[in-house]
C-alpha cells in the first residue's frame, strides 16, 4: 500500500478526528522512505483537496468535515451547482451570492449548509476554495474602448466580461473573436484580466465560430511535430516477420459495414454456419496497439486527446491520419494486422464458446448501411446483382443479427430508437439539408456483433482478474424513478417498486406503449431519467443493457479505452498472466485514464452537439414567418421545446402564449391555462410558426400557431409550481440544461 493510501485510509477511520502532520505520521508509525515520502504527499493531497488543512494545521478528509469538493457548473443567470468528484454523491446547490469568484468549470470546495437532507430538496452551499482553475484561456468578441479593451465569452456560462489592459490588445480591434489568456483571476468585486493572445477572426468569417467552439473545448486541430514524426515512422506495408504469432485469416470473405463518407475503419465481422448448427461469429478490430506503444509519442498523444471528435464539417482524430485513415483503418483489398474475436453463438444467441487472439486479415469487401439495407429491405436488384458473392453472407449476418437482438430483448436490454440528425453542408460550410438518419437493419447488424464482441471481451478480462477500464452505466436514482413512475400512472402504466428498478421492467414498458401516442413521451423521459454510462477501473455492469460486463473493445481507432482494453489483451496472450509488479502500475493508472477519457468524451459530445446546433439554426434562418408541424419534446416553467418533423428543435417562450395565464404542472410535464384549462403537455403534437432565429445564442424561437387545433384538455389536472432553483432558469438557461440531458451514450 502506498503513503498516500495509507493517509486517506487512516483518514477515512470512523475513529479518526483531525490531527496535525506530525501525530499524523506518528499513528501510522512510518519510517525510512515511507516517513520521507510523507511529507511531499501530505502536500500532493491537500492541494487537490483529497484532503483539507483546517485554520488549525490540522488534517482531515472532505466528507467527514460537511465539505464537498466537485466541479462548478454555472448557469446563464449567476447560480451554478457543484458536480462531487464523489460518485453518486447528489449535487450542491451554490447561489449568485455563495460563488466567491468561482467561474464555470473551476474545482472548488464547498461548505454545505443543509447538512441533512430532505427528500426533493437540493443540497445548498458556498465555495469557500478554488482548487483548480479551469478557464485558463477564454474565447469572446473583443470590444475596444479609449483605453482599455473587455472581451465578453462565448461561454455564456462565465458571466463577467475580462478587462484587458491597454497594452495587451495584440493588434485586436472591435469585433475581433479572440482567445484570451488570463493573467489575474476575478475577485469578488473585480473582473478577471487577460491579455490577446490570438485573433482567431472577425465577425462574420466563414468558419470562425466552428473554430471558436473548437477552441473553446481545448480540442487539438493539429498534432505536435514529434507525433508527426512518429506517425510517419510507420511503415505503410506489413513486413513478413509482423505475421510471427498470427492466425492468417485472409482467406475468409471479412467484409466492413460503415457510412459512405467513413474513413477510419476499425471492425471488420464475418459469420459462419457451422455444421452443428451454431454461427461462428468473427469480429476483427484494427490491431492498434501494435503501432502505439505505451508511453511514446503516438500513445501519450491518443492519451491527451482521449477520443476522435466528429464535428459537423470535420473530423478532429485521435490519431494521425496515415494510422487512423492507413495502415491502421481496414480498407478492402489491403493486409491488415488485427486482434479477432471468434465466438460460436447457439441458436438461442448466447457464446458457448470463444477465442480473442491475434490475427491478420483481408477485407472482401466494404459495404455501407445504405447498401445492405437496400438489399435486405428493399430487395435492390440491381444491388443484389452487384454483390451476388456477398449475398449469403448478408442473409446470415441479418439472421445472426436477429437472433442476438431476441436475446438482448429477453435480458431487459433497455433499446431507445431516437434518429440521428445530419446536417448536410455544401463547399463553403453553408448547410442545404437535415437528415433524418432512423437506425436500420443495417446499423443494427453492425451494432449487435459489436456489443457481443465487448460483453465477450469484458467477461474474459474479468475472469482473468487483470485490471482493465470498462464502460459502466449504474441503476438510476431512485427519486428520478418516482418521478417516472408518477408520469407511468397517467398512462395506466408502473415501475412497481421504484427502490431498485430493473432494466428489464423499463424494457417491457417500452414494449406495452410502442406505436401508442404516449411512446415519444415516455421515452423521452425515461431516457433523461437514466445516468450517463462512463468508464471506470472497476466492473460496475451495464444497466440499459442489461449485461454484468461491459467494456469498449471494438473502436481503437477513434476511443482511447478501447486502445488500452487492446494493450492488456495483448500482454494476457504470452501466458494468461500479467505480474504482479505490473498488475499494480496498472491498478494505479487507470482509474485516472478512465475519468480523463470519460470527461475527453463529453467534451467532445458538447461540441459535436453545439456545431450541429450552430448548422440548424444557420439553415433555419431562411424560414422566418414560415409554420411547421412538430411535437412538443419538453415542457419547462418558461415554456415548450418544440421539435420539428426534421429534428431541428426551438423554444416557445411562455410569454408568447397570451391566450391566458399558464401554470407549469411539473408532475404531469405540461403547462396549463388558469382560465381555460387548455394543456400542453410533452409528447403532444403542436403546430409552431418560426418568429425568430439568434445566430448568436444559437437560438430559435416559436409561437402557437394561431390556427392551431385545439391541445388537449384535462380539466381535472392540478397544477404546481417547482421551488427548486433550477426550475427557475430563464429560457437560454433551459435551452442548455434540456439539450445537455439528452445526450446518454453507451
Amino acid at each position: 500500500m502506498t503513503v498516500r493510501d495509507k493517509i486517506l485510509n487512516f483518514m477515512q477511520t470512523e475513529a479518526y478526528r483531525p490531527l496535525a502532520a506530525e501525530d499524523i505520521a506518528q499513528e501510522l508509525e512510518l519510517k525510512g522512505k515511507e516517513l520521507s515520502e510523507f511529507w511531499d504527499t501530505l502536500d500532493e493531497l491537500e492541494a487537490e483537496a483529497a484532503i483539507i488543512k483546517t485554520r488549525f494545521a490540522k488534517y482531515g478528509v472532505p466528507a467527514r468535515m460537511n465539505l464537498v469538493v466537485g466541479t462548478l457548473s454555472a448557469s446563464e443567470k449567476g447560480y451554478g451547482f457543484v458536480l462531487p468528484v464523489v460518485q453518486d454523491e447528489p449535487d450542491v446547490y451554490i447561489s449568485v451570492d455563495a460563488m466567491n469568484s468561482a467561474m464555470h468549470g473551476d474545482k472548488v470546495v464547498v461548505r454545505v449548509h443543509n447538512r441533512k437532507e430532505v427528500a426533493g430538496k437540493t443540497r445548498e452551499g458556498e465555495i469557500i476554495r478554488i482548487v483548480s482553475r479551469a478557464n485558463t484561456r477564454i474565447i469572446g468578441n473583443f470590444e475596444n474602448s479609449r483605453h482599455f479593451a473587455f472581451v465578453t465569452p462565448d461561454e455564456s456560462r462565465i458571466r463577467q466580461d475580462i478587462f484587458i489592459p491597454k497594452g495587451e490588445f495584440n493588434g485586436a480591434k472591435t469585433g475581433s473573436k479572440v482567445v484570451v489568456e488570463i493573467t489575474k483571476w476575478p475577485e469578488k468585486k473585480r473582473n478577471a484580466e487577460g491579455k490577446v493572445v490570438e485573433i482567431l477572426g472577425h465577425k462574420g468569417d466563414p468558419g470562425l465560430e466552428i473554430l471558436s467552439i473548437i477552441r473553446r473545448h481545448n480540442l487539438p486541430t493539429v498534432f505536435p511535430p514529434e507525433v508527426e514524426k512518429a506517425a510517419r515512422s510507420v511503415k505503410a506495408v506489413i513486413a513478413p516477420k509482423e505475421l510471427e504469432g498470427r492466425r492468417d485469416l485472409r482467406h475468409l470473405p471479412v467484409v466492413t459495414i460503415d457510412s459512405e463518407d467513413a474513413k477510419d475503419l476499425d471492425d471488420a465481422v464475418y459469420v459462419e454456419r457451422l455444421k452443428n448448427g451454431r454461427y461462428l461469429l468473427g469480429v476483427h478490430i484494427a490491431d492498434v496497439s501494435y503501432y502505439v506503444r505505451e508511453n511514446s509519442p503516438l500513445d501519450n498523444e491518443a492519451s491527451e486527446r482521449g477520443t476522435s471528435v466528429y464535428l459537423v464539417d470535420r473530423v478532429l482524430p485521435m490519431l494521425p491520419p496515415n494510422l487512423s485513415n492507413g495502415i491502421c483503418s481496414l480498407n478492402a483489398g489491403e493486409d491488415r494486422l488485427a486482434l479477432s474475436a471468434h465466438m460460436e453463438v447457439d441458436h438461442k444467441g448466447k457464446v458457448v464458446d470463444y477465442e480473442i487472439f491475434s490475427s491478420i486479415i483481408r477485407v472482401q469487401t466494404r459495404l455501407s448501411y445504405n447498401v445492405v439495407r437496400r438489399i435486405l429491405i428493399d430487395n435492390d436488384a440491381e444491388l443484389r446483382e452487384k454483390y451476388q458473392l456477398d449475398l449469403e453472407h448478408i442473409d446470415r449476418m441479418d439472421r445472426l443479427c436477429r437472433i442476438l437482438r431476441e436475446r438482448r430483448m429477453r435480458r431487459g436490454a433497455i433499446d431507445f430508437d431516437f434518429p440521428e440528425i445530419k446536417v448536410k453542408l455544401n463547399d463553403q460550410g453553408q448547410p442545404v439539408e437535415i437528415v433524418k438518419r432512423i437506425r436500420s437493419v443495417a446499423e443494427s447488424i453492425v451494432e449487435e456483433f459489436m456489443l457481443l464482441a465487448n460483453e465477450t471481451v469484458a467477461e474474459h478480462m474479468h475472469m482473468l482478474g487483470v485490471p482493465v477500464v470498462f464502460r459502466v452505466h449504474e441503476e438510476p436514482e431512485t427519486e428520478k424513478m418516482v418521478k417516472l413512475d408518477n408520469l407511468l400512472h397517467n398512462f395506466g402504466q408502473s415501475l412497481g417498486k421504484t427502490e431498485q428498478v430493473s432494466p428489464k421492467v423499463l424494457q417491457k414498458i417500452l414494449g406495452r406503449i410502442a406505436g401508442r401516442p404516449e411512446e415519444r413521451i415516455i421515452s423521452t423521459v425515461m431516457l433523461r431519467s437514466l445516468k450517463q454510462a462512463r468508464y471506470e477501473s472497476e466492473n460496475l455492469g451495464h444497466f440499459g443493457l442489461a449485461a454484468p460486463y461491459y467494456t469498449h473493445f471494438t473502436s481503437p481507432i477513434r476511443r482511447y479505452p478501447d486502445l488500452i482494453v487492446h494493450r492488456i489483451l495483448r500482454e494476457t496472450f504470452t501466458g494468461g498472466e500479467i505480474s504482479a509488479k505490473r498488475r499494480q502500475k496498472l491498478a494505479a493508472l487507470l482509474p485516472e485514464i478512465a475519468l480523463h477519457s470519460s470527461q475527453k468524451e463529453r467534451a467532445a459530445a458538447e461540441a459535436e452537439r453545439e456545431t450541429v446546433d450552430l448548422k440548424k439554426v444557420e439553415y433555419m434562418a431562411q424560414f422566418v414567418g414560415e409554420e411547421f408541424d412538430g411535437n412538443i419534446n419538453s415542457v419547462t416553467a418558461f415554456g415548450l421545446f418544440v421539435e420539428l418533423d426534421n429534428g431541428i428543435e426551438g423554444l416557445v417562450h411562455v410569454s408568447s402564449m397570451d391566450d391566458d395565464y399558464y401554470r407549469y404542472a411539473e408532475d404531469q410535464y405540461s403547462l396549463i391555462g388558469e382560465r381555460s384549462g387548455k394543456t400542453y403537455r410533452l409528447g403532444d403534437g403542436v403546430k409552431v410558426k418560426l418568429v425568430r432565429v439568434n445566430l448568436e445564442e444559437r437560438n430559435i424561437d416559436f409561437e402557437i400557431s394561431r390556427d392551431d387545433r385545439e391541445p388537449s384538455v384535462n380539466k381535472n389536472t392540478k397544477s404546481r409550481r417547482s421551488a427548486a432553483p433550477e426550475k427557475m432558469a430563464s429560457g437560454k438557461d433551459g435551452r442548455k440544461k434540456a439539450a445537455g440531458a439528452r445526450r446518454k451514450r453507451r
